[in-house]
């Protein structure tokens, strides 16, 4: 049988692989070895996992794979952060980055081939849409980076927070997503606390209100926009789910705990960045439990925006900072390699024809 048409068993978590195994007649202590061989272990043929039963691992061979994308380019930013182009079975390749700090290495993982957001200061969403990535090939960067980054031993080169940050809508993608994060916690998986695990949404706000329930993580808000007038434009999301039924979402998110949801602006020179913009910032997330990240906005062939300068990128940290917000301005991390925040692009057919569209637009306007 083709492993193409085998079941993934990087497909399943754990309670999945339970119900995997008893249908095979099989204990579901099974499931807790399978997964520490994959994760803990780096393992991912069959024949090497040699505490299972000869007769088992033949027939796991026969009956299903582990099947990893393949690294089409591995590349490392002069400031030591690492980007893979990873291609799967279908052709479509997606990038997955990690930034390493001196207290901790966040590893940024795609959710979907390209993004049908269209927001439009993000390079990923220029290039369009083509579909969801599984459950499996999610967590299979996680598998990637974790393999590639070797021993524990170097706290500066294990991944010790992941971010949904990377190509795509993660809540547009809901179930594989979830199910990836659930590995990423379990014990037999990656191991990881739920507050070193952040989602970053545009604002999908049923879907926020669900993860609470189901899967709760630290979150992010793409905002870039306090007033729903500038952020319909940049965040087109913002028609069907507005700022003031956002926010509402994040405050539920939080609770009365001392939690903060993370609130995501990039800062657009001439646009979003002025005093103003700032103290509607301010005025908009009173009530809400928040942190502010300041990104410098990373340009990327086509697009109309700039930067902010640094002047007015300090004056706008000075008056959330002055108002009690807790604010952070990111430092951009390997622009050099197109890996930092806006910049991920990959490799794959744009089903919505996006590209084409804007390819014969500035045909026109040429």
């Amino acid at each position: 049988m083709p492993a193409e048409s085998k079941p993934n068993l990087l497909d399943l978590d754990r309670k999945g692989l339970e119900g995997f195994f008893l249908d095979r007649g099989e204990k579901v202590f099974r499931a807790s070895q399978i997964m520490k061989w994959i994760y803990e272990r780096g393992v991912v043929d069959f024949a090497d996992m040699t505490n299972l039963s000869k007769g088992l691992r033949t027939g796991l061979r026969d009956s299903a794979s582990i099947r990893l994308p393949e690294v089409v380019a591995d590349q490392v930013s002069a400031d030591g952060s690492r980007k893979w182009l990873l291609r799967f079975a279908d052709g479509n390749c997606i990038e997955t980055v990690f930034i390493p700090e001196a207290d901790r290495g966040t590893l940024c993982v795609s959710s979907q081939v390209g993004c049908m957001l269209n927001c439009s200061f993000c390079s990923t969403a220029q290039q369009g849409f083509n579909r969801n990535l599984s459950t499996g090939e999610i967590i299979a960067q996680v598998w990637v980076a974790a393999r590639a980054l070797g021993s524990r031993a170097d706290s500066n080169r294990i991944i010790s927070n992941v971010v949904m940050m990377g190509m795509g809508e993660p809540l547009l993608n809901y179930d594989n997503v979830v199910r990836a994060m659930q590995i990423m916690q379990d014990d037999f998986g990656f191991g990881l606390s739920k507050r070193r695990i952040t989602l970053s949404t545009a604002g999908i706000v049923p879907a926020i209100r669900q993860l609470r329930e189901d899967c709760d993580v630290s979150l992010a808000v793409s905002l870039h926009a306090a007033n729903d007038a500038l952020r319909n434009e940049l965040v087109p999301l913002n028609r069907k789910y507005p700022v003031r039924e956002l926010l509402a979402a994040c405050r539920d998110y939080v609770g009365e705990g001392r939690r903060r949801v993370t609130f995501e602006y990039v800062l657009l020179d001439g646009v979003n960045d002025s005093d103003k913009h700032a103290r509607e910032l301010i005025h908009c997330l009173e009530g809400v439990p928040a942190k502010v990240n300041l990104i410098p906005f990373n340009p990327f062939p086509g697009t109309c925006y700039r930067r902010s300068s640094k002047p007015r990128a300090d004056r706008f940290f000075e008056l959330l900072n002055r108002a009690g917000i807790v604010t952070i301005t990111r430092k951009t991390r390997g622009d050099d390699i197109d890996a930092a925040c806006g910049q991920l692009a990959g490799d794959f057919m744009d089903r919505t024809t996006r590209r084409s569209k804007r390819a014969a637009n500035r045909q026109v306007q040429h």
